[in-house]
């Protein structure tokens, strides 16, 4: 027997039931989303084999060094390392069994967006998530922040390597500045949020820090790793959001960020970031309040912001109070359908779709309210691509017991009804994933 809380548990934290089936999660669903924080990250054997952001910047730095090389590693090399990598990331998602953890991953990997709308950042875009964001999903706020920030993937997408203290030997020498990008994002995306309290002395004086920061060379032992290069460095003190910072190099940053992640504003943006993403569009103050005091009395552990949000009962009040993002309405129906026969069809929707990972269009990365993804255009995208992954997956389950299975108590009798009453096979699977039930988490 499922249960509402099942259905939620299934959905709202997870990515979908595989197979349509909730009756193992029913019993006590809080309990089987709290395991999944305490063990390994269930979609690891499938990202095995992937090369390291270090191997792949290798492989690019070299290219750039003779004819020869740059045919071989051009757009023609990347593109079908990057669809490698989406589609193993994909099936990793479809096939995972700690959904919880893996949808933690995709939130963090948003928060913190880099995108190959800048091409260079195509080959190391999924390396980044892999090293970035997996490893600190339930760890500290701080360290993963810390991660990103050296992260070659987030240096390139923000120009930060070509970052130059104005003062510095070789901003003295060539005449080069600052690049602002990584430094303002970092406080209007990654921590203090676009209200919290900065201005754009703030901007200045973290991009000086920031100078220095980039990617090792093709003639460095290094090469492809993060790089702090003194001579590219703005020397001097300089004071963010009204606390000096003596002259320290390459740590000057580094405090930066752990006072950022430490910011009271930090824990109000992202309580209410996760709030939104697992409560409700607009989520209510008490329950941000609630959060934020968590994200502060644990320094930012994420793993207990994970379990804070398990324990809140507004989570659990209504099923079916966001929409499903159409990532997340591919990997539900692939988790419920099961596997296509073609590889490249996992792919292909969520191209059609308009959310192809890693392509956010800014670095604000992708929206998380019903009123971005819901228009008379995308509803219609929605129901040519759930009535063509109906045809294509038909054969596998009778819709009428898939319905059933996966959304229990939460089926409407008019949704059950049209499926039962469907002219064909593939029309009662096209109800049942253009059904509010399925388009909504």
């Amino acid at each position: 027997m499922t249960t509402v809380d099942a259905f939620i548990a299934a959905n709202r934290f997870g990515l979908g039931p595989k197979g349509g089936y909730l009756g193992g999660i029913a019993t006590d669903p809080q309990s089987w989303l709290l395991r999944q924080l305490g063990t390994e990250d269930g979609a690891l054997p499938y990202l095995k084999g992937l090369p390291s952001s270090e191997e792949i910047v290798r492989a690019w730095m070299q290219a750039r060094g003779s004819r020869e090389m740059r045919k071989m590693f051009n757009k023609n090399r990347v593109k079908p390392l990057f669809r490698r990598e989406i589609r193993l990331r994909t099936r990793a998602a479809i096939e995972t069994d700690t959904p919880f953890r893996e949808r933690l991953v995709r939130f963090w990997s948003n928060h913190f967006t880099v995108s190959i709308t800048k091409g260079r950042v195509r080959g190391i875009a999924g390396a980044f998530e892999r090293e970035a964001i997996r490893p600190f999903v339930t760890g500290n706020f701080g360290e993963m922040l810390l991660a990103v920030t050296r992260h070659p993937a987030m240096l390139v997408y923000l120009d930060n390597q070509t970052s130059v203290g104005p003062t510095s030997r070789v901003g003295e020498r060539r005449g080069k500045g600052l690049n602002e990008n990584l430094a303002r994002e970092i406080l209007e995306l990654h921590t203090l949020g676009v209200n919290g309290g900065y201005t754009q002395n703030d901007v200045i004086a973290l991009a000086k820090m920031l100078t220095g920061w980039s990617v090792a060379g093709k003639r460095s032992s290094q090469v492809g790793q993060f790089k702090f290069s003194p001579r590219r460095h703005e020397p001097g003190t300089k004071q963010l959001l009204g606390k000096r910072y003596p002259e320290e190099g390459e740590q000057e940053a580094e405090q930066a960020l752990r006072d950022l992640a430490d910011h009271p504003s930090t824990a109000r943006f992202i309580a209410t970031k996760l709030a939104r993403h697992f409560v409700v569009d607009n989520p209510s103050k008490d329950v941000i309040d609630q959060l934020q005091r968590k994200f502060r009395e644990t320094d930012g552990d994420l793993g207990a912001m994970a379990r804070e949000l398990i324990t809140l009962g507004t989570v659990w009040d209504q099923p079916l109070t966001k929409v499903k993002s159409p990532g997340e309405l591919v990997i539900s129906a692939f988790r419920m359908l099961g596997l296509p026969e073609k590889s490249k069809h996992l792919i292909q929707p969520l191209r059609l779709l308009g959310q192809l990972p890693f392509s956010a269009p800014s670095p604000a990365g992708w929206p998380d309210t019903a009123s971005d993804w819901v228009s008379p255009e995308s509803l219609l995208r929605r129901i040519e691509m759930m009535d063509l992954l109906a045809r294509r997956q038909n054969k596998r389950h009778d819709p009428v017991t898939l319905a059933e299975q996966a959304f229990g108590p939460v089926a409407r009798e008019e949704t059950l009804l049209a499926i039962k009453r469907a002219p064909s096979r593939r029309a009662a699977h096209a109800l049942l994933l253009t059904s509010p039930e399925f388009q909504r988490r």
